[in-house]
């Protein structure tokens, strides 16, 4: 098999149509110059140079070769340049999970980081619950994850992206809508759409902790597992439910929102913060970049 150094002697005899100059512009001398090219030609079975005292001229053999080989060349640079832009972050690709309403939160600022600071790295977006971005980031399925701090995965840290709380979102007309917050009391056997236990833990646990704190007792009449569908119901007039306060800009008609009220030690309580979360063991030099970028707080405007 030919070698790369026979296929850049061969190009540079090809264009120069001189061994001296050739040899010059690969720096080197002619002798090593002349025998990279009777090696190739003699793998190949085929002269490629007509040679005389005062002209080099291409064979038909010589024609053919000179457009793949500048082919060949061309894609080992290419490869070289993409291997080292991979090595250092600036190309490759993401895989970055998010919970529905984090789609319309953090993830926005987060693709704008990305196009301007990586724009050689291609972002794969993945919509997920939180249970399902941690097994997919405990797996290596994914790299990034936008989510609520649930239950710890081995290998799995995550920090702080973007402080939110729990408000009460009410079909619209309702008796508690008045604009001036709702007593969580208030909600006391009110129907309530509520968070799956299996994909929606946190949350699940946060509205009961929220509840209990007030002495209510949630009427749970609804299941789902996305702030979307939770919503959805609301529009509908099935009841009520809480959600993170980020997800009152991208409400469905027919849903308005109360801030929660009392009891004492309420604000305290009352924190649905969404992480970023990564497995320390990711050895993506891009996925690398782009989290020092995030955590340096640039990711919110």
């Amino acid at each position: 098999m030919f070698s790369l150094i026979q296929l850049e002697s061969f190009v540079a005899v090809a264009e120069e149509l001189h061994f001296g100059a050739a040899a010059a512009r690969l720096n080197m001398t002619q002798p090593p110059l002349s025998r990279q090219i009777q090696l190739l030609e003699r793998e190949l079975g085929a002269l490629l140079f007509e040679r005389s005292s005062r002209k080099v001229e291409l064979t038909a053999a010589g024609r053919t070769l000179l457009p793949s080989a500048r082919r060949i060349l061309d894609l080992c640079t290419k490869t070289e340049l993409d291997v080292r832009r991979v090595s250092t972050g600036d190309a490759g690709s993401i895989t970055i999970g998010y919970t529905a309403i984090a789609g319309q939160s953090g993830l926005p600022g987060i693709l704008r980081l990305a196009s301007s600071h990586l724009p050689g790295v291609s972002l794969v977006l993945r919509e997920a619950v939180s249970t399902d971005q941690l097994d997919g980031l405990s797996r290596g399925s994914m790299d990034i994850g936008l989510l609520r701090p649930i239950v710890a995965r081995p290998g799995v840290v995550s920090r702080p992206l973007m402080e939110d709380r729990l408000v009460a979102a009410l079909p619209e007309g309702h008796d508690l809508a008045t604009g001036k917050g709702v007593m969580l009391k208030e909600l006391d056997g009110l129907p309530l759409m509520m968070y799956s236990t299996a994909e929606a833990r946190y949350f699940h646990d946060l509205v009961m902790r929220l509840y209990d704190s007030a002495g209510a007792h949630p009427n749970i009449t609804q299941f789902a597992s996305q702030v979307p569908a939770l919503l959805a119901f609301v529009a509908a007039g099935l009841g009520i439910t809480l959600v993170p306060a980020s997800a009152m800009a991208f409400s469905p008609p027919g849903v308005v929102f109360e801030e929660l009220v009392g009891p004492a030690g309420l604000a305290d309580l009352n924190h649905a913060d969404l992480h970023i979360a990564w497995n320390e063991s990711n050895t993506n030099p891009a996925v690398a970049r782009l989290l020092d970028l995030i955590l340096a707080g640039d990711a919110g405007g």
